[in-house]
């Protein structure tokens, strides 16, 4: 914790400095300050226009807009540093590449195609997104991270081959430290051992020097984005996703992380609800090339993916349509939200929500309170207990509209939920990481899976609405703030975006 304490000063102390230093250059030349009003004014503007130009959505860019027309030094400043253009980052541009080079792998079985070519929301993703459609699938819902890591521990012993890892948060207890001497074991046996963590969500669990450790025992480890003072935006875009590929045969996912608090182990915030997914079938193959896509964007050393991939067609099972996907804050796509809005746009008789944190922009509370207003069943369950007090604050600001508008919002009473699930009509889900928040939607790398008329399905509804019965449902009176806090609400989503 100390190391991390000292990181995170070095960073900010970075970025303040570089805001100060172009002040002082800004007061220097004081004796030009019309001249240097009407540049950074003009530049300011230049943005604006850019921003309003390339928007995926304006609730997100607003927030700039308004910094830049208020404070049109501070706020070009401030975007130079935080909000400009990902194509000046080497590692971004290593990204994108990466993505651009192999997107051959994501192929398309076209009998497949044939089927769904009706189907808006999976074509979508086929089509738009990128991923192609399984069928040939076994897939296991976890509705408690301890239920998911014993399933972890147990093929992790199988691996013969290949263990791909890579997770946001990574941390010393019960979770790791087991899984950790699992791969020290594989190596031996020749497995081959990757594992990718990102730089800010595991700062306070990890030393910086923690790959040189692993390297030690044979453990390829690559860490994403470390964090530099002067790196400015590519320290905004961090890697949330939750992958494990074994051998290309088998492949978790869903909300937790690896800590001992997501398997309810010292949980500070009561119970800790959160889910995993594990899959056997064609769909681990999308899993695999997210993964390998981003690994070879920092460790070029795989010419052909192909090797990686599992053939099974000796074992035909029938499970619906399945979907693993990522979201990338590098393409065209808001892949995450789409989906979302989605499955919200065409649901019938419900949808169901899981969301740990809510702070969502005007087309989705529109999309909620829309569906809610033809007679669908919009349930949303939030955390009970907070993770970050702030955050919580600006999530039940979202409450209000919501449950004015016919939404159903509820607090996981026993206390924090983790999970991002969405379910509807007994027919689609999505399982995955990504939040209903801007960082998920827009600024992080993020990954799900979309299941339709698949088995799963009945599974994930249960377990949505067991926790349902044992959440608070928030009145009209209880969303409705009182004067200061809904002045500090309202301050809160002005800057939301930029959180």
């Amino acid at each position: 914790m100390e190391m991390a304490i000292k990181r995170g000063i070095i960073v900010f102390l970075g970025l303040i400095i570089q805001i100060l230093l172009s002040l002082l250059v800004y007061l220097f030349f004081i004796d030009k300050i019309g001249i240097i009003n009407g540049f950074y004014t003009f530049l300011g503007f230049i943005l604006i226009l850019g921003l309003i130009k390339d928007s995926k959505n304006y609730s997100y860019t607003l927030p700039w807009i308004i910094i830049l027309m208020i404070f049109p030094l501070i706020g070009t400043l401030m975007y130079i540093i935080l909000g400009k253009s990902k194509n000046n980052s080497k590692t971004l541009k290593s990204i994108v590449k990466s993505e651009e080079e192999n997107k051959k792998y994501l192929v398309q079985d076209q009998e497949i195609r044939n089927e769904f070519k009706e189907n808006s929301r999976i074509r979508y993703l086929s089509d738009f997104a990128g991923y192609p459609v399984t069928k040939n699938n076994d897939v296991t819902y976890y509705p408690l991270g301890e239920d998911a890591f014993k399933a972890i521990l147990e093929e992790l012993k199988k691996a013969e081959k290949f263990i791909f890892f890579e997770y946001f948060i990574v941390a010393h207890g019960k979770m790791w430290d087991s899984i950790l001497e699992i791969m020290k074991e594989k190596v031996k046996n020749g497995v081959d051992v990757r594992v990718m963590y990102d730089d800010l969500g595991s700062m306070a669990t990890l030393d910086s020097d923690y790959p040189k450790e692993l390297e030690k025992y044979g453990i390829k480890c690559t860490v994403f984005n470390r964090l530099n003072p002067v790196a400015g935006v590519i320290m905004n875009n961090r890697d949330h996703r939750k992958i494990m590929v074994i051998d290309g045969k088998v492949a978790f996912s869903g909300g937790i992380n690896i800590a001992d608090e997501y398997i309810n182990i010292n949980s500070k915030y009561g119970h800790w609800k959160d889910n995993g997914i594990q899959i056997s079938g064609d769909a681990v193959w999308n899993y695999t090339v997210m993964f390998l896509t981003m690994w070879n964007a920092f460790k070029k050393e795989d010419e052909d993916f192909e090797k990686y991939k599992y053939n099974f067609k000796d074992k035909t099972i029938e499970n619906g349509y399945i979907v693993p996907y990522g979201e990338s804050p590098l393409d065209k796509e808001v892949t995450g939200e789409d989906v979302y809005l989605n499955i919200i746009n065409q649901a019938n008789d419900y949808v169901y929500i899981f969301t740990p944190y809510l702070i969502i922009d005007t087309d989705v509370v529109n999309a909620l309170n829309l569906a809610a207003k033809r007679g669908v069943d919009v349930r949303i369950v939030i955390p009970g207990i907070p993770d970050k007090k702030t955050v919580y604050t600006l999530s039940e600001s979202y409450a209000e509209p919501l449950v004015k508008g016919g939404v159903k919002v509820y607090k996981y009473t026993p206390g924090f939920i983790h999970a991002k699930v969405f379910v509807s009509d007994d027919k689609v889900a999505t399982v995955g990481t990504i939040n209903m928040d801007y960082r998920s939607l827009y600024l992080h790398f993020e990954c799900g899976c979309y299941f339709e008329n698949a088995n799963v399905i009945k599974d994930i509804k249960k377990d949505v609405i067991e926790t349902i019965e044992k959440s608070h449902e928030i009145s009209k009176e209880e969303a409705t703030p009182n004067l200061f806090k809904g002045i500090w609400q309202a301050l809160l989503r002005l800057v939301a975006p930029l959180m």
